[in-house]
């Protein structure tokens, strides 16, 4: 992360760490908090539920949410979570706002936004990413933050450089056009195999799993 930073005229402090704990156990968690790691992204609502409540003692541990969210979910996950980066709707976004301004609190979220257009793959259409962020924009209890993208996998890790450039470009429209809407301005993009190439496009989270915790069976 240092030399990715070094390499661009970035300061290592501009970027977070985010550890994709998703499938290992809560003994591996610990190992890494005790390395010095204190935020955490999980893929599942369900899956997170027991890890956060196990470290849930542990106050300065920072969890965030980086899989697909389902409506139906939401509310259990504006209770557990402390950011959402994989917000893609107004629906998913109005069920998160209900639950915040219920519990009293502001929750941190991001737009996910699909720019490979892959099936498998989540997020909303770069078209409509102004419409969205003007909605969610309005809503309580929620803090639009920033933009999120997954782009299609490839063994050279420039290949993902577009996406993540796109990603950049959206966000700088966006804020030139409604200053102060995007918040703390995240960009959360690259992964362990391309996490270089985003710091070079202006990453400010990276999410590390498989060079933080192993491969996954």
């Amino acid at each position: 992360m240092a030399a990715a930073a070094a390499s661009c005229g970035r300061l290592p402090d501009e970027i977070t760490l985010l550890a994709i704990s998703k499938t290992f156990p809560v003994d591996a968690i610990s190992q890494a908090i005790d390395a010095g790691l204190r935020q955490f992204g999980e893929n599942r609502v369900h899956e997170a539920e027991s890890k956060i409540l196990h470290f849930r003692e542990i106050l300065e541990l920072e969890w965030h949410l980086v899989g697909h969210l389902q409506s139906n979910k939401a509310k259990r996950a504006a209770e557990l979570f402390d950011v959402v980066h994989s917000v893609d709707g107004v629906k998913v976004a109005t069920k998160l706002s209900q639950t915040c301004q219920e519990l009293e609190k502001v929750l941190s979220v991001l737009l996910q936004v699909d720019l490979g257009g892959e099936p498998t793959k989540f997020g909303a259409e770069a078209g409509q990413v102004k419409e969205i962020v003007e909605a969610v924009s309005s809503l309580k209890g929620i803090r639009l933050d920033g933009l999120m993208t997954i782009p299609p996998f490839f063994e050279d890790p420039v290949k993902s450089q577009p996406f993540y450039a796109r990603l950049r470009e959206l966000s700088a429209m966006l804020e030139s056009e409604q200053p102060g809407c995007l918040g703390r301005k995240h960009l959360s993009m690259g992964m362990s195999h391309d996490f270089e190439v985003a710091i070079k496009e202006g990453a400010t989270i990276i999410r590390i799993g498989t060079a933080i915790f192993g491969s996954r069976k």
